[in-house]
């Protein structure tokens, strides 16, 4: 089919100057950090319930039961977001899905802090988690379609950064939020302090909604739709000009095709499901199943139980989301010297061996009113074991993986594989989130344990079947 469209893609001329003065790596670099802010308000989202949990709790009267279920209650949507998200990228473009996930944030802001009960709570939430969701999938790919391969593990894990920073950003703003209140329930400015808590997203949401305007459709989808000139301004902006014509030509090539993009990209000739789709769906889980979010959304509940008040719960919290970030950028710095499978196997390795040392720690205190003691040194050792699993984390599995999801995949089948492991991420995070609960109440040690031994099948799993990408152009991938 001869390709059509021509002239400067839509959002173009506000990130780029026609001579070119920013530079190709200045003009990537501007535009991923714009397509992570999503990431940043994934991760603000995700965890601003850790510190409103205590406070929600009380003011609608619930159990344990419900609770969970309303904390979890944005994985739901996240999981269904990540699906759709796939679908509307292919179809209406990747800038598309991030205007709709800002809404989605903006609305679940709203929602959530005028919430009369919690039925209501739990619906604003969902829909947040739909924001969720697409950011998930369309920032990683939209930046692994723009970056090249040189930079392109730096600036996927951009994404991560984010997230970890929004993390970090939710979890300060309960914490200032709480404090200026005198406690999470109380009355701040006519609302109690966890409502404020959920209002303040409104903020970013907005900011990314607008900056999303700003930058240029992904050229690849692009060509998928015979927009070639289109797409060919954009490559030779972000490249400078270099070798845009073979560049062009091996895209169109990696996505031609006769049908429209659908779920059955994800089958290989003979009709099974590819092999670099069960790659990513288990990527996925494993990054979750290791228990990463135990940490973000319980981790106040979680300090408070063995022993700590609740304004140095939230120290300790705050304390683990800088580690996080901090981490991140070695990881960052580190992604496209080393490679992505190196930094895979030193994590999994550190994660099984400081969540070991937590099962063991929690599996030999003494219980005193159905919850384990930590005395003497009991408690220092569990609060470094659990940051310097936070390090092992940061530095490794948090942003590697997104960096994979958003580069493994060959281009006619990125955005419904991305959906497909994004969703598997977010259904295994809600797996996580619902039974942490119960089994806290049955055995710290054993909730840890779980997630020691789920580390090293993660440590397996990496050394047998995770393949190294750093350096390969996107054309290069097979599935």
């Amino acid at each position: 089919m001869a390709p059509h469209g021509g002239g400067d893609a839509s959002g173009t001329a506000s990130i780029y100057t026609d001579d070119g003065a920013a530079g190709p790596a200045g003009a990537v670099v501007k535009v991923a950090v714009v397509a992570a802010l999503g990431g940043f308000l994934f991760g603000y989202d995700s965890a601003v319930i850790n510190g409103a949990v205590s406070a929600v709790e009380s003011t609608f009267t619930v159990d344990p039961v419900s609770l969970g279920f309303a904390v979890a209650s944005a994985l739901i949507g996240a999981a269904a977001g990540s699906l759709l998200a796939g679908t509307i990228a292919d179809r209406l473009g990747r800038l598309s899905v991030m205007r709709i996930a800002a809404v989605f944030f903006l609305l679940s802001a709203l929602g959530a802090a005028f919430a009369p009960a919690l039925g209501v709570l739990v619906v604003f939430r969902i829909i947040g988690g739909l924001g969720v969701g697409m950011a998930s999938v369309i920032a990683p790919a939209y930046i692994a379609e723009v970056s090249p391969a040189h930079i392109r593990g730096r600036l996927a894990s951009l994404q991560q950064l984010a997230i970890v920073t929004g993390i970090f950003i939710s979890l300060l703003v309960d914490f200032l939020l709480a404090t200026a209140a005198g406690g999470s329930g109380a009355m701040l400015g006519g609302m109690e302090a966890w409502r404020w808590m959920f209002l303040a997203m409104a903020v970013p949401s907005l900011v990314y909604g607008g900056l999303s305007l700003t930058i240029p459709e992904s050229p690849r989808y692009l060509i998928s739709k015979h927009k070639v000139s289109e797409a060919t301004v954009i490559l030779k902006r972000l490249t400078g000009g270099i070798d845009v014509g073979a560049t062009v030509a091996r895209i169109q090539q990696s996505v031609e095709r006769d049908t429209a993009p659908s779920w059955h990209d994800l089958k290989n000739p003979g009709g099974r499901i590819a092999g670099i789709v069960w790659v990513g769906l288990l990527l996925s889980v494993f990054q979750q199943f290791v228990g990463i979010n135990v940490i973000f959304y319980y981790s106040n509940v979680l300090w408070e139980a063995v022993g700590f008040k609740e304004d140095q719960a939230f120290v300790i919290t705050v304390i683990s989301a800088t580690i996080n970030i901090l981490t991140t950028l070695v990881a960052i710095a580190t992604v496209d010297r080393f490679g992505r499978k190196p930094l895979l196997i030193i994590g999994s390795i550190g994660m099984t061996v400081t969540l070991a040392t937590m099962a063991v720690i929690f599996g030999t205190a003494p219980v005193v009113n159905g919850a384990p003691e930590l005395s003497g040194a009991a408690g220092p050792i569990a609060l470094v074991a659990a940051n310097l699993f936070v390090v092992a984390f940061g530095m490794s599995w948090g942003p590697v993986v997104w960096v994979l999801l958003g580069e493994i995949f060959p281009n006619r089948m990125r955005a419904a594989a991305l959906s497909l492991a994004a969703g598997a991420q977010w259904v295994a995070n809600w797996v996580i989130t619902v039974s942490f609960p119960g089994l806290k109440d049955v055995s710290l040690a054993l909730a840890y344990g779980l997630y020691a031994a789920f580390a090293l099948l993660s440590l397996l799993f990496v050394m047998r079947f995770v393949h190294e990408t750093k350096g390969k152009t996107l054309e290069d991938m097979k599935a």
